[in-house]
């Protein structure tokens, strides 16, 4: 009686201190993700400024390059700065919706072969 008890307080000791260490990941993680979004709303704000910079210069580049080019000329300038961007946006659209499938697959492919009866 006194082993099937020993087990029994052994296998909750174990099982709950694997929670334990799970709940502190988790908490562990949330203060690493707290400290992540204020450097990233730091980044952002410079990435702000480093645009507003960027259109500025572009601006200036702009009102040279329209002194010296034809009127057609200046307007195939322009829509290749502008495509340029665009597809530049659209690029990282699709490169973040290929990093987001890869995770799922992952994730499905781990929940796969860990299967219902190994949790």
């Amino acid at each position: 009686l006194f082993i099937g008890d020993l087990d029994k307080v052994v296998n909750l000791l174990l099982s709950l201190s694997g929670r334990l260490a799970r709940v502190e990941n988790a908490l562990n993680s949330i203060d690493s993700e707290a400290n992540q979004e204020k450097q990233l709303t730091g980044q952002l704000a410079d990435a702000k400024e480093l645009k507003e910079h960027v259109d500025r210069r572009e601006k200036l580049v702009f009102g040279m390059v329209s002194r010296y080019l034809p009127q057609d000329q200046l307007q195939d300038y322009q829509h290749f700065v502008k495509m340029k961007s665009a597809l530049i946006i659209e690029q990282r659209e699709l490169e973040e919706k290929i990093k987001l499938g890869e995770e799922q697959l992952k994730c499905l492919r781990e929940s796969l072969l860990l299967g219902p009866s190994n949790f």
